[in-house]
């Protein structure tokens, strides 16, 4: 017996049922941000390796996919390399692209490369699939869709009271809850200047960035392996423990970063973007985190996560400004900011809830039945002037029996089947059988229009 067909751990199918409700989500997002001026841009899956390697920190670059040269991708590598087992220096051998690990890194190389054909501030958005090689578990994916907007080319802070407006908007129409979580890397230098670390920054929000998924006292154990002394990772403690009302952190850190130019530089940016944000009528409440980190290297102030409040998952959407991410690419002193919504999160906080509006569906709302080659024929004319009225049409494409083209329409949630024989063909109308209630009716073509259309 042949072996049954497979998938990549960490990938999925998607069902057309399952499809609806994704693009559901996706149009959602794109029409939220095309109101807010934003246009679409698409990046190729794979980029050059040296495009993306050294952008997503030590632990990024792990997770990278690469792809093996075409042809004898050996052809390249010593016998010393390979007996060497010198793996690091062998992959650059053996491949020069990689799997897009985000849409960010992607989008600043776009911007170098076309910023003569661009305007500033440029603002775009991206729906496209990522790859990570990470370990797959609930919530987490190796192949997942990223749904990315971001403003190249500002350095205002409307950009991003701009993205909380987005992001409010977005979980307003899907219907999920949320709590946006801000802080400010200048806030997280500043913490690290102040506990004398200032040199182990990235190690430290490496760490502190996993404090929700491993706990504190792993956390540390991380922090004390990475080399940090055990009186800064005392000195950190209470600063990681803040509680209070974003007013009340803000002035309790003032105090603690008092003599850290970078750390009240990034004070005073968290306190704008707050200022700011309650000028405007959010449905989202916006809690200042002061373990939030974000683990990605060229994030420089402002920094964003979204938890969703009723279901126990991972962040849904997430981001933050980058002051000279283009700088990496040659294009110096254009600062960004953009947020990402995970589409695949999302799709499964969704599906727990039950979140989808009952006329959330592309499935064809009538189904012509097939007695013969005569009437058939007939109803092809009279299915495209159901779909040219914007109804989802279908003809049976077989003259099979009854039975099977009724059994067709119900497995497949049809809710009307239109019955045209010799008796409708002669009087010029149409018998509409309703699947849900059971009962039918002789129509006109105009009754049997207006009858879908209500039913909806």
């Amino acid at each position: 017996m042949a072996q049954k067909p497979s998938i990549p751990k960490g990938t999925r199918d998607f069902t057309p049922t399952e499809m609806v409700r994704r693009n559901y989500i996706f149009d959602t997002i794109k029409g939220v941000f095309q109101m807010y001026g934003y246009m679409p841009v698409e990046t190729p899956a794979m980029e050059n390796l040296d495009t993306l390697l050294g952008k997503y920190g030590e632990e990024g670059d792990k997770l990278l996919f690469k792809i093996l040269n075409s042809g004898d991708y050996l052809s390249k590598v010593t016998g010393d390399d390979l007996s060497a087992r010198n793996s690091i220096r062998v992959t650059g051998q053996i491949s020069e692209k990689g799997l897009r690990y985000d849409l960010t890194v992607p989008f600043a190389r776009f911007v170098v490369q076309h910023q003569n054909e661009i305007t500033f501030p440029f603002k775009r958005y991206q729906i496209q699939p990522v790859w990570r090689a990470d370990r797959p578990q609930r919530g987490r994916y190796r192949e997942f869709y990223q749904c990315d907007v971001d403003v190249v080319g500002s350095n205002g802070l409307y950009n991003e009271v701009e993205l909380i407006q987005i992001v409010d908007a977005v979980y307003r129409k899907l219907n999920i809850n949320v709590v946006v979580k801000l802080n400010n890397r200048k806030v997280l230098a500043g913490i690290a200047e102040i506990i004398g670390e200032a040199e182990r920054m990235v190690d430290i929000t490496v760490a502190i960035d996993k404090l929700d998924k491993i706990g504190l006292e792993k956390v540390n154990l991380e922090l004390a392996e990475r080399g940090l002394s055990q009186s800064a990772i005392d000195k950190l403690q209470p600063i990681l423990a803040l509680a209070g009302s974003n007013r009340e952190k803000l002035a309790m850190l003032s105090d603690i970063l008092k003599d850290s130019e970078i750390g009240l530089k990034g004070i005073e940016e968290l306190t704008t973007v707050l200022d700011l944000s309650e000028s405007v009528d959010l449905n989202t409440n916006i809690e200042l985190d002061l373990t939030l980190a974000r683990g990605l290297n060229y994030y420089t102030g402002a920094i964003f996560e979204v938890k969703a409040l009723d279901v126990e998952i991972g962040s849904i959407t997430g981001g933050g400004r980058y002051d000279d991410l283009t700088g990496i690419f040659g294009l110096n002193g254009v600062s960004g900011v953009g947020i990402s919504f995970g589409a695949d999160r999302i799709f499964d906080v969704m599906n727990q809830l039950e979140l989808y509006p009952e006329n959330v569906t592309a499935a064809t709302q009538v189904l012509f039945v097939n007695f013969g080659t005569r009437e058939a024929a007939y109803c092809l004319r009279l299915a495209a002037t159901l779909r040219e009225a914007g109804i989802r049409t279908e003809l049976y494409p077989d003259a099979v029996k009854m039975k099977k083209q009724m059994a067709y329409a119900d497995k497949k949630g049809i809710r009307f089947v239109a019955i045209v024989g010799e008796d409708e063909i002669k009087d010029n109308s149409i018998t509409l059988k309703n699947m849900l209630q059971g009962d039918q009716k002789t129509l006109s073509m105009d009754e049997v229009i207006n009858l879908i259309r209500t039913s909806v």
